[in-house]
């Protein structure tokens, strides 16, 4: 019986996941899904990539957290369009489901968005189970939290598009395997690209947002 129940919500979760993206297609919307655990220093590349993306492309941005409206109100200094959830409101959710990102988007004037970005909860496992109607996921992983998490969370790096791996400027400081790291996430996930980053030092920037132009070219156009 608990099967089916869990097996019921996720097929609720996909229907309305498809709605949200035949309405973020009509509008002409790219969604971006980012989705870390907790410290990665998700919300600073986010802060670092809006604001240069900004003057180029329109972008809002979706904040889920538990509590707090601590980096909606640091998202929102980019002047970008910001919409706060906290699922404690709802049971303490450890991930943004379909519908929540629905009922978000109606404090959006989608009209005037062409890049829509949701910072998902902290956490590498739930918010992997859940699609929410975005174009592509991307998952941070920073080199404080050790090389060997593509393993143990294999479905985070297996269902995300590209990976950020943040912090670099720390290698000097850490008894970190860097090739390691990488080795890890190609296992679980060949081929994909990785973006080495220091989000603090505003270092290697450049390839993760070409990257974002792209994908978001190659569904306007």
């Amino acid at each position: 019986m608990e099967i089916k129940i869990v097996r019921k919500v996720l097929d609720v979760n996909e229907k309305i996941a498809q709605e949200n993206r035949e309405m973020f297609s009509e509008q002409g919307v790219f969604v971006l899904n980012v989705m870390s655990s907790p410290g990665s220093g998700k919300t600073t590349i986010l802060e670092k990539t809006v604001s240069s993306i900004m003057p180029e492309i329109n972008c809002a941005v979706i904040v889920g957290d538990i509590c707090t409206t601590n980096d909606a109100d640091r998202l929102a200094r980019t002047g970008a369009p910001v919409v706060q959830v906290n699922t404690d409101e709802f049971g303490g959710d450890c991930h943004l489901a379909a519908h929540v990102i629905e009922n978000a988007t109606r404090n959006l004037d989608l009209d005037s968005v062409h890049l829509l970005i949701v910072e998902n909860v902290g956490n590498l496992v739930c918010p992997a189970e859940f699609d929410i109607g975005e174009d592509a996921r991307v998952v941070v992983l920073s080199v404080t939290e050790g090389e060997d998490k593509p393993l143990k969370y294999p479905l985070m790096f297996r269902v995300c598009d590209a990976a950020l791996l943040n912090k670099t400027d720390l290698f000097p400081h850490l008894d970190y395997n860097r090739e390691s790291a990488i080795d890890n996430i190609l296992q679980v996930h060949p081929d994909m690209p990785i973006f080495e980053i220091s989000a603090t030092k505003s270092e290697g920037f450049s390839p993760w947002i070409d990257w974002i132009k792209n994908r978001l070219r190659e569904k306007l156009n």
